[in-house]
């Protein structure tokens, strides 16, 4: 048989004295004697106290109740006593408006000291009114957020319905005193003190339920079996198995209870954004994506899961972001269709929660790499033995981020019915993890270096290609063929314009540029990217051509044919990538960048760029180098011409004399403007061929310009003769010269105005000449010119025409 066990004798149980409050003590003396009294009464005792303690709670309540109705009693009674003040002043100030003489003076400075005390009144009692019901909301705050809680348990679900009713009370009750503080803080700005006060027993409470809400919303979640776990055994090969999601799996209670802890969360970031905005800490941005609280709840332990392999993948970053892709992807119908009615219940404007979703997801991905990868790659870069591993690695990480976000925008716009087509650079900075980058300008900038060191080393090779720029002229020529003349000047493609094949590789190499800096979702580093990147770029292409054509041999010694096809190549190319930049910058993305530089004057003197575009320094430049390298040929073509006849077309009798050439007693062109004229057509015909329409426009309008004032100045230089067949001659030559032109427009002698006029002085009657002479004589001056259809040749030199012919 077992000994019995003896119980702890009460010394063993009870507490040392000395541990007691005095009060404690004093009372336990006062209702027990000794140690038979602790265990005959000790029941009884403890029944009086319970029935007291709950006597105590409701004569609590009543005063409470009593008080709030003596608040409400008394608010009812001020704002009568407010209507009564309100009127009297009123009455008052229309006596003082009232005109007063000398006995009336007293009397008006009386009333005045009455409205100014009556208005202090009025704001003393105003000061009251609005104090009173701050109190009574921050005690009715503080008696919901301490008392029930210190005693509470929540192990179940029904003891958290009770705990989130509580919560939800403290919340709006916090709401409505934000709303008179700001009401306080926009009417009333000096009663600081007033506003002081309530926000420090306000955070005091705040600062007590928002742990407790964030750590029940995540205890909660942990209940539910979240984060789910994830399966990535097949990501290897881009298959991921579908991931399934809790969220869709609750039912009842436990739904309603998440649905609660939601809205609570929801609830506090409002009250949040509410006091912040009042505090002027944090003013919203137009357009900006504030992610939500609750949502970043579900995504921080999915991350803290998706860490783990994240590293295992650091050199093969496709498979970090192809797993977030798919988590977000795979969980965000369920995060839509159930948490998108209670963001709609808790009434928050312009929020998806989809987008949340996925906003928290890029941030979560953006932080990885901010902290865990880019450090190592600038340190890598940094090294030179290291840095063309770096480089590839960059290009790389880039590569993906850049495809990332792209389908990130798809997947979020997918169910979206109006799409603007330039969104993929308006893309949030949220839901762009490019958005790292405009966090850091510095790795911005490193960014900009590298591509554009790698842009120029590409060119560079290509440039080295033997055909690089050779303009494919039998391909041009039937282009041209199956061309109408309207339709010759209706350019697109590189073909169109004639231009090298390194036209196109300088293109594609800057819009490369471009499209990186386009995929930044915010538009000052965007800029700043295309700057430091594209434009530079653009530049250095820019002195390849100048190069390019400064090895041609422009001399009118030796113009070849193969000489002017050669110079056509960067003609042509200059012309194609002003077509293209012109074209980029009418674009409603550059018009918007080409606006916020303007503004902000970002790395340049608006003032100083020119044609208000996006490229309009640019295409100046290239304007410029078309217009010298096309006056440079016209230049060298004058040149040929004038050393060909340059003792022709002035009235220079021995030299007209002996080159007269007489075929069927009629006069036909000199020999040496023949010559002449035969070499210009040539040279024209291999232009035509090989140049852009556009540019050969100009070239021949501004050679016929030449021509026409060379002709001109040669016709009136020479020594005055008499007339006779040297005015035929001249006449004969001008004409043919008009000819040369004929291919190229209908009526050629419009280019030849100063020539045309001249050969209408010639072909005068002398009774015309005696008129004209008359009214030159009269007048004296341009204006009678015109009577005679001459509006180019001067008047000095029709005078020189006339005097001696």
């Amino acid at each position: 048989m077992l000994p019995m066990a003896h119980p702890l004798p009460l010394s063993f149980v009870l507490p040392k004295p000395t541990d007691l409050p005095g009060l404690a003590l004093g009372f336990l003396d006062g209702n027990l004697e000794d140690l038979r009294d602790l265990l005959l009464r000790s029941s009884r005792l403890t029944s009086n106290l319970s029935h007291e303690c709950s006597d105590l709670n409701d004569r609590l309540l009543h005063l409470r109740t009593d008080l709030t109705k003596q608040a409400v009693s008394w608010i009812s009674t001020s704002l009568s006593a407010k209507v009564s003040l309100e009127d009297l002043r009123l009455n008052l100030e229309s006596l003082l408006s009232l005109p007063t003489d000398s006995v009336g003076s007293q009397t008006n400075c009386e009333l005045q000291q009455l409205v100014e005390e009556l208005c202090r009144i009025q704001n003393q009692r105003k000061y009251i009114v609005t104090a009173l019901k701050l109190e009574s909301l921050v005690g009715d705050l503080e008696d919901s957020v301490f008392h029930p809680i210190r005693n509470h348990k929540g192990s179940t679900l029904q003891d958290l319905a009770v705990k989130h009713k509580r919560f939800n009370h403290a919340i709006k009750t916090m709401s409505e005193i934000e709303e008179m503080l700001g009401y306080v803080t926009r009417h009333h700005s000096q009663w600081r003190h007033l506003i002081d006060s309530v926000d420090s027993r306000a955070d005091k409470s705040l600062s007590v339920i928002r742990p407790q809400v964030i750590a029940d919303h995540r205890a909660f979640l942990s209940s539910l079996g979240w984060p789910p776990k994830l399966a990535t055994s097949k990501v290897e090969y881009r298959e991921v198995a579908t991931i399934p999601n809790p969220l869709l799996l609750m039912q009842g209670d436990q739904k309603e209870s998440y649905s609660q802890s939601f809205l609570l969360l929801c609830g506090l970031q409002q009250l949040n954004t509410k006091k912040e905005k009042r505090k002027k800490l944090h003013m919203p941005k137009e357009n900006s994506n504030v992610g939500l609280w609750a949502i970043d709840e579900l995504v921080k332990p999915v991350a803290s899961r998706m860490e783990y392999h994240f590293m295992q993948w650091a050199e093969q970053p496709e498979f970090i972001f192809e797993l977030v892709y798919k988590v977000t992807r795979d969980f965000a119908d369920g995060v839509d269709d159930f948490l998108q009615p209670l963001i709609d219940r808790a009434m928050l404007v312009s929020c998806s929660a989809k987008e949340a979703w996925v906003s928290a997801m890029v941030q979560m991905l953006s932080g990885f790499l901010e902290i865990k990868v880019f450090p190592g790659l600038i340190d890598t870069f940094k090294e030179k033995h290291m840095k063309t591993e770096a480089i590839s690695s960059w290009f790389h990480l880039v590569d993906q981020m850049v495809t990332f976000d792209k389908r990130m925008q798809s997947f979020v716009n997918s169910d979206t019915c109006l799409s603007y087509e330039g969104s993929s650079t308006a893309f949030s900075q949220n839901i762009s993890v490019l958005g790292l980058f405009c966090k850091k300008p510095e790795w911005l900038k490193t960014w900009g270096k590298i591509e554009l060191k790698d842009a120029y080393r590409k060119t560079k090779e290509d440039i080295k290609n033997e055909r690089a720029w050779v303009v494919d002229s039998e391909r041009t020529k039937h282009a041209n063929e199956s061309s109408s003349r309207s339709a010759m000047y209706v350019l697109s493609t590189r073909e169109d314009y004639k231009a090298p094949i390194i036209a196109d590789s300088f293109l594609n190499r800057t819009w490369k540029l471009i499209d990186h800096g386009l995929s930044l979702p915010v538009i000052l580093p965007r800029i700043q990217f295309i700057r430091a990147t594209a434009t530079k770029f653009l530049w250095c292409i820019f002195k390849f051509m100048l190069l390019e054509f400064k090895k041609i041999d422009l001399s009118h010694y030796g113009l070849f044919e193969d000489t002017l096809i050669q110079a056509c190549g960067p003609i042509n190319t200059a012309r194609y990538l002003e077509s293209k930049l012109r074209e980029w910058s009418d674009d409603l993305v550059f018009v918007e960048m080409w606006a916020a530089e303007t503004s902000a004057k970002v790395d340049r003197k608006p003032e100083v760029s020119c044609q208000g575009c996006f490229f309009g320094e640019e295409l100046k430049s290239l304007v410029e180098l078309e217009t010298n390298w096309l006056m440079e040929i016209i230049t060298v073509f004058l040149h040929q011409f004038d050393n060909l006849c340059s003792d022709h077309f002035n009235i220079n009798t021995v030299l007209w004399e002996e080159n007269i050439i007489i075929g069927s007693n009629n006069l036909t062109v000199s020999q040496s403007v023949a010559e002449a004229l035969d070499n210009l057509r040539r040279h024209l015909c291999v232009l035509q061929l090989n140049m852009n329409p556009k540019d050969f426009l100009d070239l021949w309008r501004n050679l016929a310009e030449g021509l026409d004032h060379y002709v001109s100045r040669k016709f009136f230089s020479g020594e005055p003769v008499l007339r006779g067949k040297r005015f035929d001659r001249f006449e004969v030559d001008a004409e043919a010269l008009l000819t040369v032109l004929q291919p190229y427009c209908v009526r050629p002698g419009a280019f030849f105005p100063r020539v045309r006029e001249i050969l209408r002085l010639l072909r005068m009657h002398e009774e015309e000449k005696a008129r004209l002479r008359g009214a030159l004589s009269r007048n004296g001056g341009n204006n009678c010119l015109r009577l005679f259809g001459i509006s180019n040749l001067s008047a000095q030199l029709v005078e020189q025409f006339c005097r001696y012919y």
